[in-house]
């Protein structure tokens, strides 16, 4: 997944921040897939989450019995 959105460092612009956004009709060209997958991608660069790694929390209780 992490290969699909590389940083280009080559490229750069200046803008204004009164300037029209283009984002909007960038994603908006993008299939369904495609943006929840980028979405997953912030995801997991926002909670430092590793879906290889990650696992379900185990809980340990000791029952005693009578």
């Amino acid at each position: 997944m992490t290969d699909l959105f590389k940083l280009d460092k080559t490229a750069f612009s200046i803008a204004r921040l009164s300037d029209p956004a283009d984002e909007k009709d960038y994603w908006l060209k993008r299939t369904p897939a495609e943006r929840l997958e980028a979405v997953e991608f912030l995801r997991q660069l926002n909670y430092d989450y590793d879906p290889v790694t990650a696992r379900l929390q185990r809980v340990f209780e000791v029952v005693e019995q009578a």
